[in-house]
């Protein structure tokens, strides 16, 4: 007689939560952020919450439809079969490609999957993944934006720094690369010697401002230099690899373990940035990860902080967490930075934060949906 637990129902909600003041970056003006939030029901009174994020409301709903498309290759199933759904998943989507939306679609159906299955067992993700470490060092990534002035950013860091934070990323890639160094320089004499600096230039360069840029830049010591070309761009990305002195990180709008391998073998990047979202979840995610561990590649994650956290605990090439607070809202938990500048991986069972529906309900742009 089986004992199996079976999916019964997908839900999806769709919410835009604003920001406190527009943010930019060398490709991005940025308002606000739109959430899908994705919740599986299974017939062992459990239920698994996973969710993405886009810019656009009306492409948010375009990817919630996807979503609840595919509410019929899970209901009815194990959600501790998470290779098998996510084979099936993509074998399904040949027709429409093993990336962009449709990896978009069925992300937070993993992260939910995965949230029933440490409920299930009463255990922390980052335990059934295999634990590394229970604390996580994370570096402040709210701020430092090109909308701020020279004396905003060095407000800023500042302020990370009294919140605990060791390490922090500012973002570049204004029109006149003196610009940046002064920016940098800011920050630099702002926070001191001691305190980890990564700079990110959100792909907004080409190979020749990138060079120029990075040569000047060597002398601010900086973890890393992330993004300085289109992430597609393999050969000018490897070109500066080899010819700049600090790390280079790229990955995060890659898909798949099958993006993040090509770049690894074209030495498109030192430090690896894959994106929970863009991978397609956990399942595929773990994969990513460990690959780039048989590598000797470290690994920093991008954003989804609450969720990630369990990737880098469980994860021995993984130096760093991005903290970004932009999901905080959806969530009864906090995350905490302690003065150590790390987060402790919380030890509720699944992913160990649960959405928050009366504070959720101000930022809902759509009513409940169902399949299955």
């Amino acid at each position: 007689m089986s004992n199996a637990v079976r999916i019964t129902a997908l839900h999806t909600r769709l919410a835009r939560i604003p920001l406190p003041r527009p943010l930019k970056t060398s490709i991005h003006e940025i308002a606000d952020v739109c959430c899908l939030l994705v919740s599986v029901e299974t017939d062992a009174g459990v239920t698994g919450e996973g969710y993405g994020f886009c810019f656009n409301a009306q492409r948010l709903e375009a990817i919630a439809q996807f979503t609840q498309s595919l509410a019929p290759l899970i209901v009815g199933r194990d959600p501790h079969d998470v290779e098998a759904l996510w084979t099936d998943f993509l074998r399904s989507c040949n027709f429409y490609g093993q990336s962009g939306v449709s990896i978009l679609a069925y992300n937070p159906i993993d992260i939910a999957c995965w949230d029933i299955i440490g409920k299930l067992a009463g255990r922390p993700l980052y335990k059934l993944f295999g634990a590394h470490r229970e604390r996580v060092p994370v570096y402040a990534s709210a701020g430092l934006w090109l909308s701020s002035s020279r004396d905003e950013l060095r407000d800023e860091a500042r302020q990370f720094v009294d919140q605990g934070f060791k390490a922090m990323k500012m973002r570049l890639g204004s029109p006149d690369w003196k610009e940046d160094i002064a920016r940098v320089e800011a920050v630099r004499d702002a926070i001191g010697d001691q305190i980890t600096l990564m700079a990110d230039a959100n792909q907004g360069l080409d190979l020749t401002r990138a060079l120029r840029l990075g040569r000047e830049l060597a002398r601010f010591d900086l973890a890393w230099f992330e993004e300085p070309v289109p992430t597609w761009d393999d050969d000018s990305a490897a070109e500066i690899v080899r010819r700049l002195p600090m790390p280079i990180a790229s990955g995060e709008t890659e898909y798949t373990r099958y993006g993040i391998r090509r770049m690894a073998r074209e030495r498109a990047a030192t430090v690896f940035m894959p994106d929970l979202q863009r991978m397609g979840g956990y399942t595929e995610m773990l994969k990513a990860v460990r690959y780039l561990a048989a590598h000797d590649l470290p690994v920093a994650p991008h954003i989804f902080t609450e969720h990630s956290l369990h990737i880098v605990a469980a994860a021995g090439n993984a130096t760093w967490a991005e903290h970004m607070p932009w999901f905080e809202p959806l969530f009864h938990e906090r995350m905490e930075v302690e003065a150590d500048g790390c987060i402790a991986v919380p030890n509720r069972p699944g992913t160990g934060f649960s959405f928050d529906w009366d504070r959720i309900d101000a930022y809902l742009i759509s009513p409940r949906t169902a399949g299955g």
